[in-house]
């Protein structure tokens, strides 16, 4: 099953009550670790925040452009629509 470093055969009952003890913690913190990837919720925020980092990694110069190109757009847009 699990592989150990420790031969719990000649182990004395307190070793082995600690060993048993580790090994608990340590399965804990990996199904925290297995809940916390899987999530849904922790999924969407990590994907959020990698949005968030790339987006702030752009030049500012070609934010602008895209940001005056869609303003440009609704504006024409909104133009075309008040003319009829």
């Amino acid at each position: 099953m699990a592989d150990t470093d420790i031969d719990t055969t000649k182990l004395p009952p307190d070793a082995l009550v600690t060993e048993i003890e580790r090994t608990r913690a340590e399965l804990a913190r990996t199904i925290d670790q297995i809940s916390d990837r899987v999530s849904p919720s922790r999924m969407a925020r990590r994907t959020t925040d990698r949005v968030r980092e790339r987006i702030s990694q752009v030049d500012p110069l070609i934010g602008g452009a895209i940001a005056l190109a869609a303003v440009s757009v609704t504006s024409y847009l909104l133009w075309r629509r008040l003319r009829k």
